[in-house]
């Protein structure tokens, strides 16, 4: 896999949500064709073909590492270690990192909202107004489900304790797992629970979400989704707008 931009030389860092994205969509290219992606630093493009590589890039020289010093072997216990979850001390800061989206993160853009508190409801709309969403809200699951079957939206907003019982028993959280990905991919999907570590992206990838974010955390949401969704459209963008080019809208 590629580590670093062949223009900029700059690294290339994937956490494992985008690393399986990528492994996936690779193995789904067909031959000749490349995967478009496009580097975080310099923004330029970077096709990778089906071994993760950029077609013509200068590639480093293998070197003969010396003889590593002689370890026991970890325990299975200590194998199995999900990485930590991300250090959230930036939003400590007085200014806010803000980024710009890309164009096609406006092409629909609408918000759907389910959640039972008022006053939180109130602020996570504001918030995604504030982003250039025009924000909804429901009252019922069975309302989401109709509202998701007949209109297109960019962004979900899901507060696990909107529905009685666990999240896995949740009507419509299983509706959003079973979406075919034809119309899941273009849909960003956020859950909100006290469950949660924000922006923890190997929960989102085990509850089938895009970003999870910590019920504490709320007084910060905007500023959250100013750092999530924008890293997401700069990531997959290019490779959205190639299955839709290819007629996998």
């Amino acid at each position: 896999m590629i580590s670093n931009c062949p223009h900029c030389q700059g690294a290339l860092t994937f956490n494992a949500a985008q690393m399986a994205k990528i492994e996936q969509a690779l193995k789904a290219l067909k031959p000749g064709q490349k995967l478009p992606l496009k580097c975080p630093h310099c923004t330029k493009p970077m096709p990778l073909d089906a071994s993760g590589q950029v077609e013509g890039a200068p590639k480093v020289a293998a070197t003969t590492p010396a003889a590593p010093p002689k370890v026991e072997p970890p325990s299975p216990a200590e194998q199995i270690k999900p990485p930590p979850p991300p250090n959230m001390d930036w939003l400590k800061s007085k200014e806010k990192e803000e980024m710009q989206f890309d164009d096609h993160a406006r092409d629909v853009p609408m918000a759907l909202v389910l959640h039972g508190d008022d006053n939180m409801r109130h602020l996570i709309t504001s918030s995604m107004e504030a982003l250039g969403y025009q924000a909804s809200a429901v009252t019922t699951a069975e309302e989401a489900i109709h509202e998701t079957q007949s209109m297109s939206y960019a962004c979900i907003v899901y507060h696990t304790g909107f529905e009685p019982g666990e999240l896995k028993d949740s009507t419509f959280h299983n509706y959003m797992r079973q979406m075919p990905m034809s119309r899941r991919r273009y849909t960003f999907y956020i859950l909100i629970g006290p469950e949660f570590t924000s922006l923890y992206d190997i929960q989102a990838l085990a509850n089938s979400a895009n970003l999870v974010v910590a019920e504490k955390d709320m007084k910060n949401f905007q500023p959250i989704l100013h750092r999530a969704i924008p890293y997401y459209e700069q990531l997959f963008g290019p490779l959205l707008e190639e299955l839709a080019s290819y007629g996998k809208k």
